[in-house]
């Protein structure tokens, strides 16, 4: 099946999707400063460079979007029709290197959650996602993944 838009549109279009500061990301970043929690974004020092840091925690939060970093059983993970063999190898690619950082992550003595995007679209999901963490960010848990 052809493209729907020519080269130049779908190259634009591709180049709009943002890595950081994502509608997600500024949600949970709001809520948990709202809450009284201080974080860094995006250090450089850590591998993966990720979306919140809290260093009097000792602690890193990915927020992760469903369709790019394969929630499993979530309704926002959809594959393309067109080029699957292209999308099944993107996908993959993205799951074994969000294994990878956090694997380098826990090993190096951080903790790590992982906030599905899916968890932060409604007002009471926010809450619920925002009390987790609250909870979490003091507490002892290597990891937790909320979604």
């Amino acid at each position: 099946m052809t493209d729907i838009v020519d080269k130049q549109t779908r190259s634009r279009m591709m180049a709009g999707i943002k890595g950081k500061d994502t509608k997600p990301e500024l949600v949970l970043r709001r809520a948990l400063h709202a809450r009284g929690f201080r974080y860094r974004l995006h250090s450089k020092n850590v591998p993966g460079r990720p979306d919140l840091m809290f260093p009097k925690h000792h602690a890193i939060v990915f927020v992760h979007g469903c369709f790019w970093h394969r929630h499993k059983g979530c309704r926002y993970t959809s594959t393309p029709s067109t080029r699957p063999e292209f999308w099944k190898a993107k996908f993959d690619a993205n799951v074994a290197r969000d294994r990878d950082v956090q694997d380098k992550l826990l090993d190096s003595g951080w903790r790590v959650a992982t906030v599905w995007e899916c968890t932060l679209r409604t007002p009471e999901k926010i809450n619920e996602t925002t009390d987790l963490l609250s909870e979490w960010l003091p507490g002892g848990e290597s990891e937790v993944i909320i979604g």
